[in-house]
């Protein structure tokens, strides 16, 4: 609260909401253009607006970054992330066409097997884990929501 005016000024946790997009058995990654982690690889994801749903953000985020056109199917897996003050939201979603490229935020676009993924250049810990679930999941054929904390390296 402003010691000035009384005015509450809410400094809360900012959402960033993106997909783990799949066509038969390839995801969707993209590789950054911008800061933070410039030229590491991730899912297409970003900070949610006013006025739209989480599901809707996930979904604008991979049009805006990889042209992807996808139907959102489920929320896969959500993480904290205290040191920044964020929380991700992924949801799981259908790839409506490979036809893809890279948006302005990113350099490069590409549909990857498990064996394709580029483990050493992710960018975020959030995209590692929620691969590692999903390819855990998907040879288990059961797919369940994850969810969990990411604290800053000591």
């Amino acid at each position: 609260m402003c010691d000035v005016c009384g005015t509450i000024h809410y400094q809360n946790p900012k959402l960033v909401v993106g997909c783990l997009p799949v066509l038969g058995d390839r995801i969707l990654l993209c590789k950054r253009a911008i800061e933070p982690r410039h030229g590491l690889w991730t899912l297409p994801a970003g900070f949610m607006e006013n006025e739209e749903s989480a599901s809707e953000g996930a979904a604008r985020e991979a049009l805006e970054e990889a042209n992807a056109r996808v139907e959102i199917e489920d929320l896969y897996t959500v993480f904290s992330i205290p040191h920044i003050s964020q929380v991700y939201m992924m949801f799981r979603a259908r790839l409506l066409d490979p036809d893809v490229s890279p948006g302005a935020e990113s350099l490069e676009v590409k549909l990857v097997t498990e064996d394709e993924v580029p483990w050493d250049q992710l960018a975020f810990a959030m995209v590692k884990r929620t691969l590692e679930h999903f390819f855990e999941d998907r040879k288990r054929g059961r797919f369940v929501t994850r969810f969990g904390d990411i604290r800053k390296p000591r």
